[in-house]
């Protein structure tokens, strides 16, 4: 018998084989993904975009926005779509080069999870086939007719239910209840906002983080009008217009990795230090992550200088901005070498493990391997399957201690297991 899983849950691992583990390396656990659904057969070279379990609890999640459009060509590991969740938005990376042929999901709708939202191709010749496969798929779903009442005589004959108070009405007979995302909640806890004077733009009247950013003043007013001439009496454009302002939202893993190692390594400044000539050591102040990207040519490592210090979703926004900066061959010298830790992730390429060479001066760099579904029995005998990533560190030993890296990685652990410290 199976119990649901727990997510972000830590193990240790005390089997020693002939391909042991480093003392220092440490495993967590990310909740598996629910069922991927079959609604395309898409061949080698066609390959789906599916809507992803952000937690363990989304059974559905709804496209915010599609920072690509169709016909643009993709890079692993670069986003391509904004997700809302039950928990958070998150961007959506792409684990494959190619083309995105077709989009199957629009802004602003909703799949369940494991459902392909687009369709990505390898050639340009592929790119017509996949449009295809996208129409039938959508010709199919459509053509279906929808599921007509047994025996709809009485349902005529009977009289409706009077339809229900207008909500206007039930909020004035007592105290609004104020309705509000979780990020949304957490942001207005640190930057002390008052939900209960928000005005939400989500569905429902929801308080989103935007409606929270913009009440503190760190993101633009989608209210603030245009210097441009009134605008017509209908209210579709001042909407259309607020929507466009807006730069799409989202935290991608890699700004969640590097913002909980800048946290763990607050309490391990030891794990911080550097050696730049080989002789002389040093105990940085300030905490900069330095992640290693892929560009044309070769390997650059832009630096999320202070990352202890930020917020984590302008953390993720000035991760955008270096990554394009990188790619368009735009850093400055200190926006790629003033890194005092550095942060590799090969699992977006489906690489469970490997070590990460440590750069010259740096006193360590952690390596993080693809989630792979393992089979776990717990203390009461019941089984359960969990998606397990593998996380180590290559340290200098002659700054850096194994018990300091033990230490370092276990605070790292307890940070993944209870995100909600990452927004505090």
């Amino acid at each position: 018998m199976a119990s649901s899983p727990s997510p972000f849950t830590l193990s240790f691992s005390s089997s020693i084989s002939s391909t042991s583990l480093l003392p220092c390396r440490r495993s967590f656990i990310l909740p598996i993904p629910r069922g991927r659904a079959t609604s395309f057969t898409v061949q080698s070279k066609i390959r789906e975009i599916f809507m992803p379990a952000l937690s363990s609890t989304m059974t559905e999640g709804k496209i915010v926005s599609w920072i690509k459009s169709e016909g643009e060509t993709l890079s692993k590991g670069e986003s391509v779509v904004v997700v809302e969740s039950d928990k958070a938005d998150m961007d959506v990376e792409t684990f494959y080069d190619g083309i995105l042929a077709a989009i199957v999901v629009p802004d602003g709708e909703t799949a369940p999870v494991g459902a392909p939202i687009a369709l990505l191709a390898e050639t340009e010749e592929e790119v017509a086939e996949a449009k295809a496969k996208a129409a039938k798929s959508s010709q199919s779903q459509s053509s279906a007719p929808p599921p007509q009442p047994a025996n709809p005589a009485p349902a005529i004959s009977q009289p409706s239910p009077p339809p229900p108070p207008p909500p206007s009405a039930a909020a004035s007979d007592g105290p609004k209840k104020t309705v509000a995302t979780p990020q949304a909640k957490k942001l207005a806890k640190q930057h002390k906002v008052d939900l209960a004077s928000l005005a939400g733009t989500g569905p429902f009247g929801r308080i989103t983080p935007a409606d929270v950013e913009t009440a503190a003043g760190i993101a633009p007013s989608k209210s603030s009008p245009a210097p441009a001439a009134p605008a017509p009496a209908s209210s579709a454009p001042p909407k259309a217009a607020a929507a466009g302002a807006v730069k799409p939202k989202g935290v991608t893993m890699t700004a969640i990795l590097a913002k909980a190692a800048a946290m763990a390594l607050v309490q391990h400044p030891v794990v911080n230090a550097s050696c730049k000539d080989g002789k002389n050591f040093a105990y940085n102040s300030n905490i900069n992550i330095a992640v290693a990207v892929a560009i044309n040519g070769g390997l650059i490592t832009p630096v999320l200088q202070d990352a202890d210090k930020l917020d984590l979703y302008l953390l993720s926004q000035k991760w955008k901005e270096l990554v394009n900066k990188a790619r368009g061959k735009q850093l400055q010298p200190n926006e790629y070498n003033s890194g005092t830790f550095t942060l590799s992730n090969l699992g977006m390429f489906g690489v469970d493990r490997f070590d990460a060479i440590l750069p010259p001066g740096q006193g360590a760099i952690m390596a993080v391997g693809a989630s792979k579904p393992t089979v776990e029995a717990d203390a009461t005998g019941f089984f359960k399957v969990k998606n397990k990533m593998l996380v180590n560190v290559t340290a200098d030993h002659r700054i850096i201690y194994g018990a300091d890296l033990a230490a370092f990685l276990q605070t790292f652990s307890k940070i993944i297991e209870n995100p909600d410290s990452l927004t505090l």
